[in-house]
């Protein structure tokens, strides 16, 4: 095949536009490097397909390859995938042990511990008033002390168990927000759907839509967060996108599948975190977080009102001092069934006796107590393992994710060295046009001319 006078410039202008495509590259990096997300991109660099020609005159039929120049082979984008799913399963635990902390912070506060307020000090003054009582059995204003206290004490156990019934309300309000109509699941994972529509139709067309393909991973990250995220790739551009592992795709293709049912026990992240304070009625009949606590708060107010009942009124002929409702019910419910003259100080009834008031002022550091105690300590124990789960979680996901930086990130002096050599290799087919433009000015415009 003969070459054609112009394939020269044919050849330094796919450099010129080669380079220039790669600078393009380089600008599209370097001004997206604080871009949430962004994975950096190369312009890979390729010889273009020779021309096949003659060897020489005298040869034969012996031919050769001539180079044609350079071109851009493909755009590719710089993403390790195992690194991805390491991300997204500590984003899960950041969401859970996150959720967790914040839930059990709100419940510690609502118990006021340690500080005056709170239900250690309001029975310390309960047991304290029955004390001054035996010291004055006929003193009514002792016994008014001591009803007024009572009425403290059980106020608290009621503010105790509304926080803990706020809590879980709130949890659940969340959570509903969350999976709703309109909410976090249903907004990602319609913006995936479209994401794969696309992303499919450029990949049927022989693409690589590589801010399309970022924009959806930074979407599974933000998912990542709220539940288990598995991804299944359709080999089409599009994904399969599993969420808590519910069994059906959130995701599939095009289609999303919302609501569905999400358990406390697979669901992991932070609804996960969501369901396990607020399941009432969870796998293997374990309750949920806030309802663990309620048991525990109500079997003090029951032991309480069930040891100084046993006391004050022996025998069950006479009037109890507290009262409470059904059962799961007694914290809430939990009352003052007499009044100043109603509260007895001896069995026998006898002026100035004080052997029942005695004997309730010794239920002090019991089994109530103890009781109450066990509660406060489990409460700050989970708060404590929580907020060192958050600790660690998030230290972990940072290392993941300086690893992922480290591999997808943009590095400005990695990319103005780059910028420095597309320069100069721009330069240089430039120059080698402008050499082969001045051969080709002298072929055309001096060729023949007299005195040459």
């Amino acid at each position: 095949m003969p070459i054609s006078t112009f394939f020269g410039l044919e050849t330094t202008l796919r450099g010129i536009l080669a380079h220039q495509q790669a600078i393009d590259t380089t600008g599209h990096n370097i001004t997206n490097a604080n871009t949430d997300g962004y994975s950096r991109q190369t312009a890979n660099l390729g010889a273009t397909d020779p021309m096949l020609i003659a060897a020489g005159v005298g040869n034969g039929n012996v031919m050769a390859h001539l180079g044609t120049g350079v071109g851009v082979q493909s755009y590719d984008r710089i993403r390790d995938q195992f690194l991805d799913l390491q991300y997204r399963a500590q984003a899960m635990q950041v969401g859970y042990q996150e959720t967790t902390s914040e839930q059990l912070d709100q419940v510690e506060m609502g118990l006021a511990e340690p500080g005056d307020n709170g239900l250690s000090a309001q029975l310390n003054k309960f047991w304290s008033t029955w004390a001054d009582v035996a010291n004055t059995p006929s003193d009514p204003a002792a016994r008014q002390a001591l009803i007024d206290q009572a009425q403290n004490l059980t106020s608290t156990f009621k503010s105790i168990d509304t926080q803990l019934s706020n809590v879980k309300s709130q949890a659940t309000q969340q959570y509903a927000a969350i999976t709703g109509a309109g909410g976090d699941v249903e907004t990602i994972a319609t913006q995936i759907s479209q994401l794969n529509a696309s992303i499919k139709a450029f990949v049927a067309g022989g693409d690589k839509p590589n801010d399309l393909l970022d924009r959806r991973d930074v979407l599974l990250d933000q998912l990542s967060k709220l539940a288990q995220v598995s991804v299944t790739d359709r080999g089409d551009g599009s994904i399969d996108v599993g969420f808590g592992q519910t069994g059906t795709p959130l995701v599939s293709d095009t289609t999303v599948n919302w609501p569905q049912a999400l358990s406390s026990a697979t669901a992991g992240g932070k609804l996960g975190a969501l369901l396990k304070v607020t399941d009432s009625s969870p796998p293997a009949a374990t309750p949920g977080i806030i309802d663990s606590y309620r048991t525990q708060l109500n079997a003090v107010a029951k032991q309480l009102a069930d040891d100084v009942n046993a006391l004050h009124n022996p025998g069950g002929t006479g009037t109890n001092f507290f009262t409470y409702g059904a059962a799961g019910t007694e914290a809430g419910t939990l009352a003052v069934n007499v009044g100043v003259a109603g509260v007895r100080t001896s069995a026998g009834g006898a002026a100035g006796a004080n052997d029942i008031a005695l004997q309730i002022t010794n239920l002090r550091g019991g089994t109530a107590d103890k009781l109450y105690t066990a509660f406060v300590t489990k409460i700050g124990g989970d708060l404590k393992n929580a907020q060192t789960g958050d600790t660690n979680s998030n230290v972990l996901l940072s290392s993941i994710q300086d690893r992922r930086q480290s591999v997808s990130g943009v590095s400005l002096d990695e990319e103005m060295t780059n910028l420095v050599r597309f320069q100069r290799g721009y330069q240089a087919s430039a120059r080698a046009m402008s050499t082969i433009d001045q051969m080709l000015d002298t072929l055309i415009n001096r060729t023949g001319s007299v005195g040459l």
